[in-house]
Parts: C-alpha cells; sequence; structure tokens
C-alpha cells in the first residue's frame, strides 16, 4: 500500500498512456496527488486522472503550440503550475548509423528532448515565482553509455541529461528541485517490434525492468524533505 503523501499536491506526466508515465502517473495517484496526463493517446490514463481529480489532454509534446495551449488550460484550471512534473514522453529506435534517417534522427531528438524543454520552459517562471515544485526527467542507461544502433536515440539521451545538469545549476536555492531518472532496459511497449527474447544482444524481457520499478524512483525522488535534492537516480535490475 502506498503512503499518501502526496494528498493535496497536483502532478504532471508527460507520455501517461503506457509504460513507464503510465505506471507513474497511477503510482502518483495512489500516494494522493491529483494526477493530470498528457499523451497523444491519452485513454489509457483517463481513468487514473478521474479517479484523483485530474485531467487527461491529447497533446503532442513536440509541437508547440500544442504544449503551451495545453499548460496555460492547466493552470486556468489548477490556478497556477502543478506541484510535481514528470517528463516521460519518450520514443525509441534501434538503427545502425548508417541506416539512420534524418526524419527518423529528428525524432527522436524532437521527443526525447525537444519537448521536455517545451514542458519545462512553459512551466518553469510559475514554479520558479512560487519557489517550490518538482522536475523529474526520465532519460536512460543509453544517455550515459554507448550501445551500438543507439546513434538518434543516445544523441537524444545525452541532450537531455546535459540540459539537466545545467537545470539542476541553475535551480539551487531555488525552491524548486529537478531529478533525471536514468534507468536500465525497462519492459514496456516500446520493445514490442523489436522482439529482444529473439534479438541477440538484447536483454530478454524477464530480466529488464518494470515500469513500476522506475515509478517508484520518481516517487521517491519527489517525496524527499523540501531541503534534500536528488538530481539523479540510476536504477538497473539485479
Amino acid at each position: 500500500m502506498v503512503d499518501a503523501g502526496l494528498r493535496g499536491r497536483t502532478a504532471l506526466v508527460t507520455g501517461g498512456s503506457k509504460g513507464i508515465g503510465l505506471a507513474t502517473a497511477r503510482l502518483l495517484a495512489a500516494a494522493g496527488a491529483s494526477v493530470h496526463v498528457l499523451a497523444r493517446d491519452p485513454s489509457p490514463a483517463a481513468r487514473t486522472c478521474a479517479e484523483s481529480r485530474g485531467d487527461v489532454w491529447s497533446v503532442d509534446v513536440t509541437d508547440d503550440v500544442d504544449v503551451w495551449d495545453a499548460m496555460d488550460t492547466f493552470r486556468d484550471r489548477v490556478g497556477g503550475p502543478p506541484d510535481i512534473v514528470v517528463n516521460s514522453a519518450g520514443s525509441f529506435l534501434m538503427a545502425p548509423f548508417h541506416e539512420t534517417s534524418v526524419e527518423e534522427f529528428d525524432r527522436q531528438i524532437a521527443v526525447n528532448l525537444r519537448g521536455t524543454f517545451l514542458v519545462i520552459r512553459a512551466l518553469l517562471p510559475d514554479m520558479l515565482a512560487r519557489g517550490s515544485g518538482d522536475l523529474v526527467q526520465i532519460g536512460s542507461v543509453a544517455g550515459r553509455k554507448a550501445f551500438p544502433s543507439n546513434g538518434a536515440y543516445a544523441a537524444a539521451k545525452f541532450g537531455l541529461r546535459g540540459m539537466h545538469e545545467v537545470l539542476v545549476e541553475e535551480l539551487r536555492g531555488t525552491g524548486v528541485r529537478a531529478t533525471l531518472v536514468e534507468p536500465a532496459a525497462t519492459d514496456t511497449p516500446i520493445w514490442d517490434p523489436m522482439d529482444p527474447d529473439s534479438a541477440p544482444g538484447l536483454p530478454a524481457r524477464t530480466e529488464m525492468l518494470r515500469a513500476e520499478d522506475v515509478a517508484e524512483a520518481v516517487l521517491f525522488a519527489v517525496t524527499r524533505p523540501s531541503h534534500v535534492r536528488v538530481p539523479s537516480l540510476q536504477i538497473e535490475p539485479e
């Protein structure tokens, strides 16, 4: 049973329709937060949001107008920025460098890096003015370690790590905290097209983390006392 330590707090989760995002939305709601979700298909999170007194929005995080309109709507409905922001929207690609198209490369950067920037940029001024809040980015082991066929994905996740580290420095003393959660391979639907159980060189799904494991790391970070900061969390299976 989850400790209801987030009662009275609002949480915004991007990419909350499946995998890590959906698991995080459910866990934050179970901990007492009012959870709001941004996703291209928000329907899987609709029940969780409704039961936690939150809303869902169909939003493409790569679209500036979509993101800014959603943030404006959120502030109007809630009366201010969220207490917790979890940037979980992501895209995954495995392809050798010489077979990666420009469009595929751009897509990885747009979803995994630029989308996170847009959400943070839209909300951070109000969070700074309030003097509190948590910004959690879902990174990857591929953001600190090189793997074959991960060129475009790694470019985005290494970029996310760099952007996050600057954010950590800029937020010192403001009351707003930032955490980068970097999980190893996690069993989510992103692996479905690749069938890792049958692919040499990839971990079997039974050897991967669960989405709920990553969600637990997010919950840990945002429930620390206000004087404690958790800049990064690297998690991996036993």
